[in-house]
């Protein structure tokens, strides 16, 4: 279900020169959910002993925070799916707040933060709502913590490529200390989380290819076929056959799997919340495709986004498409020369596409200025579109031009074996570029080759500003430019654009979601 919120110029790339989650995100915008009295029943009983997410003595503010969610699920109220998901002890599964099912008993439910830590609570996925496909909750995104980051990498995949060590590396902190904090707010650690982003992929595999099961056991990362056996049952209470025979249908409404139609790649479905305004996101991308590495087909309203990616295990081709689907996704294939990539491939489609953001809270907060309100009005579910590869997004806002972009990857960009449509080549890598012109292009690459300058989903926003603005050639703009689409910060205000300046209202009342006011005020300036 993806209901509406209630209430609620140039191509180039810019040249060089009130709290939402109140409570540790369990509540949106401080508002009541709606009420439903819809009495679907869920195709999906285990029994299982009474149990809970809370072990100890409950506070006034947790009780009061678990009534809020529980008010979300008796209406369910789908802004919330992938907030948090709720567990029903006498059935044994979990699901998404907006599940279609008879609601449950309120001492029968329990609340937890992520899908692991359901899972590891025993809990498995509602068949019937799919919670295991829901979007990611827009908190990650807004949070510059710790936990905020180490989520936003589990998501890329580097717990798969370079395990616990390798993601506490990159956060700047001990295995020990990124277990104790995840496990602490999320309930589950970084092993439970990639785990169940495991399973999901494995079940999108199994649903879309033919691919026998030891192989989608190792591009799902796991370890070994009786490990994925074994997660596939405690997931869904399903062998692997049982799952790959129910395919797409009438009863999978909510799922990530989008109907095979004969074409190759991995059909998908990426799921929203809210309303997403398609349209404006298409002219945004159009405006600025590289040659070679981008291209958009169709007419207006029908249009096929397509580009290239660069992932660690090979190259891919990512189509999506432009119409939104009735249930809140949009459609999208995903080819890949290494099936271990489709995570990082849907987490990159994901970030480009803004498919994790809040729109209801986002119009609520910047829709209270005066200034912003008509626009917020005019365009609803606006998204701020991030980048399918932070150092290819970096390299093109210094460049600047268009046109600039298209002869680096005419003259750096690697060929693809065989052309796909206007599809040729991926974009180049930082070292290909340390020897490039013009000198800012050259000092940022080198400094991304070597290291020194961090543009990974899970880097310390403020610190990988100031270490751009001590790059020669990058000035505030383009580093904030930077940190707004290659870092996904949704509270960036660029400094000196000309639309901000001709602005009225207050930018420190958009926060945290400045870099949505940012869009609209370019979408009025544009006039699209």
């Amino acid at each position: 279900m993806n209901d509406e919120c209630p209430d609620a110029a140039s191509g180039d790339e810019p040249r060089p020169a009130t709290d939402l989650f109140e409570a540790g995100g369990q509540l949106l915008g401080g508002r009541a959910p709606r009420v439903s009295t819809s009495n679907a029943m869920s195709d999906f009983r285990q029994p299982r002993p009474p149990g809970g997410a809370h072990t100890g003595r409950m506070t006034i503010e947790d009780s009061r925070i678990e009534d809020s969610r529980y008010e979300a699920v008796s209406s369910r109220d789908a802004r919330f799916d992938g907030m948090f998901f709720f567990a029903v002890a006498t059935t044994g599964i979990y699901c998404r707040p907006s599940c279609p099912a008879i609601t449950p008993k309120r001492q029968n439910v329990s609340f937890y933060r992520t899908a692991a830590a359901a899972q590891g609570a025993g809990f498995r996925a509602c068949r019937r709502c799919r919670p295991d496909a829901v979007p990611g909750s827009a908190e990650w995104n807004a949070r510059a913590d710790v936990v905020g980051r180490a989520m936003r990498l589990i998501g890329d995949g580097i717990v798969d490529r370079e395990g616990v060590a390798g993601l506490a590396d990159r956060l700047g902190y001990s295995a020990r200390q990124v277990q104790r904090q995840l496990n602490a707010e999320l309930g589950a650690g970084p092993i439970a989380l990639a785990r169940a982003q495991r399973g999901h992929t494995a079940r999108v595999l199994l649903q879309t290819t033919t691919l026998q099961a030891a192989e989608i056991a190792f591009a799902s990362g796991f370890a070994s076929v009786r490990q994925f056996n074994d997660t596939i049952r405690e997931i869904y209470a399903a062998t692997p056959s049982e799952l790959r025979s129910a395919r797409p249908g009438r009863g999978s409404r909510f799922g990530p799997v989008a109907p095979a139609n004969g074409a190759s790649g991995v059909p998908l479905r990426l799921a929203y919340r809210g309303p997403y305004a398609s349209a404006e996101v298409f002219d945004h991308l159009t405006a600025r495709a590289v040659t070679g590495i981008e291209e958009i087909v169709g007419e207006r309203g029908s249009r096929t986004y397509r580009r290239t990616l660069r992932l660690p295990g090979g190259s891919g081709v990512a189509e999506v498409a432009e119409q939104p689907g009735a249930g809140g996704w949009l459609e999208c294939r995903l080819h890949l020369t290494d099936l271990r990539d489709l995570t990082t491939a849907i987490q990159r489609m994901r970030r480009l596409f803004d498919l994790d953001a809040d729109p209801c809270a986002v119009a609520e907060r910047i829709g209270a200025d005066p200034a912003l309100a008509p626009l917020v009005a005019a365009r609803p579910g606006l998204r701020a579109p991030g980048t399918a590869d932070p150092h290819e997004l970096a390299v093109r806002a210094v460049l600047g031009r268009r046109a600039l972009c298209d002869e680096i990857v005419a003259a750096y960009g690697q060929k693809l074996p065989e052309p796909s449509g206007g599809l040729t080549h991926l974009f180049p890598r930082a070292e290909d570029l340390a020897a490039a012109e013009p000198r800012a292009l050259r000092t940022l690459a080198t400094a991304l080759a070597d290291g020194s300058l961090i543009l990974d989903p899970g880097a310390d926003r403020d610190e990988a500003e100031q270490q751009l603005l001590t790059l020669p050639g990058i000035d505030r703009r383009t580093a904030g430019y930077i940190r707004m689409r290659a870092l996904g910060d949704p509270d960036v205000l660029l400094p000196d654009d000309v639309t901000v300046r001709a602005q009225t209202g207050d930018g420190e009342r958009w926060r945290p979601w400045r870099s949505y006011a940012m869009h609209h005020l370019w979408a009025r300036a544009s006039g699209s």
